[in-house]
């Protein structure tokens, strides 16, 4: 009888975590084997001190009241013989003397903690032979007679192999690692193979994510299976061709309405013109009287129109050859303060009543197209007066690096929740203003020259009030300073 894998994530996911049970359990018993070493050591010391204070005490009051080394050295060697099957060796050191006795691998270390102390001090050490323990024993002694004086400070030490636990040791490693290997290789089968059989899809999900991710809507996967994965392939594949389909209608309907405002600005052009021309004549004889008195308002007023008109086909000419690809730069060699003062000059903004300009001294060359910047520059500095507060300031500072023009006014700065749409085509912020004075394109149009430019444009609030626009633009020398 075949057995029927079970297909939902659910069991496959409870296996997983069975085969992690199985590790704890394995971790668990490494953490025991490890307190299991901790108590053969710490059992083995404590007994260890524990005879060797009962040998101390039965052979000190065999001590004179003043020994000398002999003395000494045959209290260490007493000592040794009573070690018994423990096999330590001992030394005594006299008010911090030299080691009297066969015990020579006392480190520095012990001899300064057990010295003019009262507690008993242990060491574990490695060695070619294997690993050691050291013990420093402070001694009480007591001097008898009149004359005894004061008695002398006496350390013990002891030194002594742990062979015979590290033998323990290696037989309680040798009984994990024969329960354990067997353990880890039954559960490293079942574990690979249910993790190959559920990540390979989600592999397999991401892979395809990124490709759509980097445009390639075409993608889609296999579905294998009846479980939730095959499942989420489904839909995956189904989501892949709704996000295809919407991406092609999307792409369609903004060709032609690129195409619709492209050629709708070409047919309004020049009719535009005409209406411009025309309306200019008509606006001198309103201007020099010449019209009758209840007409000029009127002329006035078509005459501004068409001008708006006008320049919101331009606009709008100017957005289709960016979308177009069509945008190119004139480059050329201009000096920083002509193009700021031009643009002041060319709409009439007074200065320093309208605008405040903070230039660098030297008026240093650049490299740039100059109708362009100029474009950026009277779009930030008209959007500035509309709704900002006069004076502007225009500051400029140049760097090996980088141009950087900042733009700010007075007024009360850009609200939080339209400042990450400032630059948006045709956005405006106050839904309830049906019409503005422009286009609603001139900041888009400024970004967009920016970046021709590969340079920044970047909106903010001042901390102080006002709104300050900065454009940074790499700094390309003239030919004359290349030169």
């Amino acid at each position: 009888m075949r057995l029927a894998l079970p297909r939902g994530l659910g069991p496959r996911l409870v296996v997983a975590f069975l085969l992690v049970a199985a590790l704890s359990a394995l971790i668990t018993a490494a953490l025991t084997f490890r307190q299991a070493r901790n108590a053969i050591l710490d059992r083995t010391q404590n007994n260890t001190v524990h005879d060797l204070r009962l040998q101390v005490n039965s052979l000190l009051p065999n001590l004179p009241p003043n020994p000398t080394d002999t003395d000494l050295r045959t209290f260490a060697r007493q000592l040794d013989r009573a070690s018994g099957s423990r096999r330590w060796h001992t030394a005594v050191s006299r008010d911090g003397g030299p080691l009297i006795g066969t015990a020579g691998q006392i480190s520095s270390a012990l001899r300064a903690a057990a010295k003019g102390g009262d507690t008993t001090f242990y060491e574990r050490v490695g060695h070619t032979t294997g690993p050691r323990l050291l013990i420093g024993m402070p001694v009480s002694y007591t001097g008898r007679g009149e004359r005894a004086g004061k008695p002398p400070e006496l350390v013990l030490y002891a030194d002594l192999s742990l062979h015979g636990e590290q033998a323990d040791i290696s037989t309680l490693i040798t009984a994990a690692w024969t329960g354990a290997v067997p353990a880890l290789a039954l559960a490293v089968a079942p574990a690979l193979f249910a993790a190959r059989r559920v990540l390979r899809p989600v592999r397999q999900l991401r892979t395809a994510a990124e490709k759509i991710t980097s445009g390639a809507l075409d993608t889609r996967l296999d579905v294998v299976g009846k479980d939730e994965l095959a499942a989420l392939t489904g839909t995956f594949n189904t989501m892949a061709a709704t996000l295809e389909r919407d991406d092609a209608e999307l792409r369609r309907m903004e060709a032609n309405a690129r195409r619709f405002v492209a050629d709708v600005s070409h047919e309004l052009r020049t009719p535009l013109a005409a209406m411009v021309a025309v309306t200019d004549a008509l606006d001198e004889d309103a201007r020099s009287g010449t019209l009758p008195s209840g007409t000029v308002g009127a002329v006035l007023l078509i005459n501004d129109e068409t001008r708006k008109l006008a320049g919101m086909v331009e606009d709008l000419m100017e957005v289709s050859r960016f979308d177009a690809g069509a945008a190119v730069l004139h480059l050329d060699d201009v000096s920083l303060r002509t193009i700021i003062h031009k643009t002041l000059q060319l709409r009439g903004w007074r200065e320093p009543g309208e605008v405040i300009t903070e230039l660098p001294e030297d008026d240093p060359r650049i490299r740039v197209d100059a109708r362009r910047i100029d474009v950026v520059l009277a779009n930030l500095i008209g959007n500035a007066l509309r709704h900002g507060a006069a004076p502007v300031t225009v500051r400029a500072t140049t760097t090996r690096e980088a141009v950087v023009i900042k733009v700010a006014d007075r007024g009360p700065g850009i609200p939080d929740d339209v400042l990450p749409h400032i630059f948006d085509r045709f956005y405006k912020a106050d839904a309830a203003r049906t019409r503005s004075e422009g286009s609603g394109l001139g900041l888009a149009i400024a970004m967009e020259n920016v970046r021709l430019h590969h340079g920044t444009l970047v909106a903010a609030n001042l901390s102080d009030g006002g709104a300050v626009f900065t454009v940074t633009l790499p700094y390309r020398p003239s030919q004359e300073d290349m030169s």
